[in-house]
């Protein structure tokens, strides 16, 4: 049997073992969380780049975003080298990130491939004039991607948002390292930047039933985790029409607030 200070001792040592093991998993797990959000410098447009301007080091600057959102078409700082002084191929707005396919010499040798970062995946989708906004969507537009189908279970027609915030890589055969040119502003399919389980859906989607695409901000990165599902039953009651009439209402009065508060800063 331990005698004395001996079982003290022991107990200290043991305790503080378990308390380092348990703060050295936290702090793994917690980096782990966090990994994503590190801060990566990327080079933006210092002003609005129009086409066939060419970048120089005074068109562009530096800004630092989470690394989960830099794609690897973005330009980074060592890659100026290569970068600086090739011609704009498609209008980069101030403060938007520089992307390899959107200069001459990047679409030549990489094409589209550039636009799709490590892990997303290219997915072309059929669509007319009513599903595409009226052929007005062009690339580098946000859109979220509905979907209606019929259910097989009571033969309802269902209408279902199926993905929202994908970035639109090319319009026909126009991606947005291009001009848009005269005829090509009627098209009969969208390129869309999806995740590979995001692709199967839609690919599955488009065999079942219609898929309509609706333009959002680009600044809105909100995303709802419920997705409803419509059917003509919510319609006729309308309670759902109620709940998204308040939410309309309320996101106005937000947008109306900031614009007062901006415009009292400016006088």
């Amino acid at each position: 049997m331990l005698k004395g200070k001996a079982p003290l001792i022991i107990a200290v040592t043991l305790g503080a073992t378990a308390a380092g093991l348990t703060y050295l998993q936290q702090r793994a797990w917690r980096a782990e969380a966090t990994e994503g959000w590190k801060l990566e410098k990327i080079i933006v447009a210092a002003t609005d780049l129009e086409v066939g301007s060419v970048l120089t080091s005074d068109s562009i600057e530096t800004a630092e975003i989470p690394r989960r959102f830099a794609y690897d078409s973005f330009i980074k700082p060592s890659d100026l080298e290569v970068a600086l002084n090739q011609t704009v191929v498609s209008r980069i707005p101030r403060g938007e990130p520089v992307q390899f396919f959107q200069l001459q010499g990047a679409r030549t040798r990489g094409g589209i491939a550039h636009a799709v970062p490590k892990g997303g995946r290219a997915v072309t989708i059929d669509v007319n004039e009513r599903s595409a906004l009226g052929m007005l969507l062009r690339p580098n537009d946000h859109v979220d991607v509905l979907g209606t189908f019929r259910d097989p279970r009571n033969s309802q027609t269902v209408a279902v948002t199926l993905l929202q915030n994908v970035i639109v890589l090319a319009t026909g055969k126009a991606t947005s390292a291009m001009r848009v040119r005269q005829g090509e502003a009627n098209y009969s399919t969208i390129t869309l930047r999806v995740m590979p389980g995001e692709a199967e859906i839609l690919v599955l989607a488009q065999e079942m039933g219609s898929l309509y695409l609706t333009l959002r901000s680009r600044d809105d990165i909100s995303h709802y985790e419920e997705t409803a599902r419509t059917t003509i039953d919510t319609v006729l009651t309308g309670e759902r029409l109620k709940k998204l009439r308040d939410r309309r209402y309320r996101t106005i009065q937000i947008i109306r607030g900031l614009k007062a508060k901006r415009d009292f800063k400016l006088k």
